[in-house]
């Protein structure tokens, strides 16, 4: 894509990365440049650069700051703020957890980003993979295990707070949601294109790394890092693979990435300065007499205003190092490093469209194995063999809810209960949804081991009076997340996602969907023979009577937006 005149969005915009992204950027004179950052002042701080940097450019500057993967109440929330106040670990548990709806959508405040915006090209820098993962969850669990030590001993202790806690630190559904808000976000902003700069968590060494934070090796931490940058790459695959989605790639930098700068001054660990404090040898602990280095030792400030100064090398999010941490990790043999600039030149060709090599995206797409010819050449005797038995048995193979979705064992029973009755899709398409319902419904009333199986497999029947409802030990739908009531709404959802439905507005959807396939059939040419359709003449026809696997395909395909992207 051409960036000029472009709205572009740099998401962690005042990082190392995504600062030499902006610089990058500015020179293709996008429209607008929108630098994205946690805190205010590295936004101003970074818009301030540009404009140095850029005295000419007639590139509007925006920036926004908070944290994204929150909704938009507690955007300037830190963690702990969050984590030890009870209404803010609720809001986080419910955004987290339940079930996608378009409210929890819209109280996000990525998505208010997005639709603030609009931007055209959206390059994303925060390192998402250590956000998630260094929330530690391992921590976490130890906290609830003690906490509920406490609670059987009869010690007092909020165990719930340390149970809410836990929940907040899931990384794998918080990632899940960042996903879901992400890609429906951009769809509603028009987003086109989606440059994610990843991770792989240990600087391309591998479970031998020797940097941990005093871990075990490997650390677990570490490698749950890796876990959600894997997970990451994959859910952006995925969503490269949907029609809808914008253009979607990954650069995914396997070395440290340095510099920012070089100088000397005040130590800085997580933007706090490092006191200095002195144990003289007449104050040490005596190890084999205190039994325990968890004792109040005797060390004392060295002076009072006394801090950490050096001489260091700022790697930005991966922080301050010394001279001898920077030459041991850069070493031929250890993580070695990848400039910025480096990152953001390859940034700024897969924007353009320009292939640099390094896109992970596309590399999994080259490397996966897809779907065989040889595999398309057996199905059709897979398919041959089940309709010899389904004869031989007397009995019609329709569906057993293994696969899932509930959706799809209901709409194979539902079209399988049409085609008893109606046996082609004419037939079905020239009759009233009243007389449908009222045919399928008799089925439904007479056959009893029909109704078993379809119950049994946790598909409930909604009958024609939209009042009664058959079902068996269990049910799919609702799921035990979801807790309304029956009520007009929820009942419509419920049978849509997957019961059974006799009532006469669901079979005028079947009525319709059979008369545009219908209408779908006449538009093809009786003497086309080439390989423009998938779904030609003979597709439809060569079967005298309804295929229920072919029409909800379709109905997937065509109403769902189900069809599969990559072929």
């Amino acid at each position: 894509m051409e960036i000029k005149g472009k709205t572009v969005l740099v998401f962690g915009g005042a990082g190392l990365v995504g600062a030499a992204v902006c610089r990058m950027l500015m020179k293709e004179e996008p429209g607008e440049l929108i630098v994205c950052s946690l805190f205010e002042d590295e936004v101003k701080e970074t818009i301030t650069e540009m404009k140095s940097k850029f005295p000419g450019s007639k590139t509007r500057m925006s920036g926004v700051s908070g944290n994204i993967f929150v909704r938009a109440s507690l955007k300037d929330k830190t963690r702990e703020e969050i984590l030890y106040n009870q209404q803010y670990r609720r809001f986080m548990i419910s955004d987290v957890l339940e079930k996608m709806d378009e409210a929890l959508l819209k109280r996000s405040y990525l998505y208010r980003i997005l639709r603030r915006f609009k931007p055209d090209i959206i390059v994303d820098c925060i390192n998402t993979a250590t956000a998630l993962a260094y929330q530690d969850i391992y921590r976490s669990a130890a906290e609830v295990l003690k906490a509920s030590d406490r609670v059987k001993s009869g010690e007092d202790d909020d165990f719930r707070s340390s149970i809410e806690r836990h929940l907040c630190t899931l990384d794998t559904p918080q990632l899940v949601r960042h996903i879901q808000i992400l890609y429906e976000s951009m769809k509603s902003a028009g987003t086109k294109v989606y440059i994610k700069i990843g991770t792989s968590g240990t600087g391309g060494m591998g479970l031998n790394i020797p940097y941990t934070h005093s871990e075990e090796k490997p650390s677990r931490v570490l490698l749950s890092k890796s876990v959600m940058a894997g997970a990451h790459t994959m859910l952006l695959f995925l969503m490269a693979r949907t029609p809808d989605a914008p253009i979607t790639k990954e650069i995914k930098p396997t070395a440290a990435i340095a510099w920012k700068s070089v100088a000397y001054g005040p130590i800085l660990k997580k933007g706090t300065t490092i006191p200095l404090y002195d144990c003289p040898p007449s104050k040490g602990i005596y190890l084999m007499k205190n039994g325990s280095l968890h004792v109040a030792a005797e060390f004392e400030r060295l002076r009072k205003n006394d801090i950490l100064r050096s001489v260091y090398i700022d790697t930005g999010e991966n922080g301050f190092f010394s001279r001898g941490e920077f030459e041991t990790i850069t070493a031929l043999g250890q993580m070695e490093f990848v400039t910025p600039e480096d990152i953001a030149r390859n940034t700024i060709l897969e924007i353009k469209g320009i292939n640099s090599g390094h896109d992970v995206i596309n590399a999994l797409d080259n490397a996966t194995m897809g779907p065989t010819y040889r595999a398309g050449s057996l199905r059709e005797r897979a398919i041959k063999q089940m309709l010899e038995l389904e004869k031989k048995y007397k009995k019609e193979s329709v569906a057993f809810e293994i696969l899932g979705p509930p959706r799809l064992s209901k709409l194979l029973y539902e079209a399988f209960l049409i085609k008893k009755v109606y046996r082609t899709l004419d037939r079905a398409a020239e009759t009233s949804p009243s007389e449908i319902s009222r045919n399928v419904t008799t089925i439904i009333e007479r056959d009893r081991t029909l109704r078993a199986e379809i119950i049994s497999i946790g598909i409930p029947i909604l009958m024609p009076d939209g009042r009664r409802l058959l079902r068996g030990p269990s049910i799919k739908i609702p799921t035990p997340f979801d807790e309304g009531k029956p009520t007009v709404r929820n009942i419509n959802r419920w049978a849509y996602d997957g019961w059974v439905d006799l009532r006469v507005q669901n079979m005028k959807k079947w009525n319709s969907r059979f008369k545009k396939i219908q209408e779908e059939i006449r538009k093809i040419n009786s003497s086309e023979t080439g390989s423009h359709y998938d779904r030609d003449r003979d597709f439809w026809l060569k079967e005298k009577e309804i295929n229920i696997g072919k029409l909800i395909s379709w109905i997937f395909i065509t109403e769902e937006h189900g069809s599969r992207m990559k072929v």
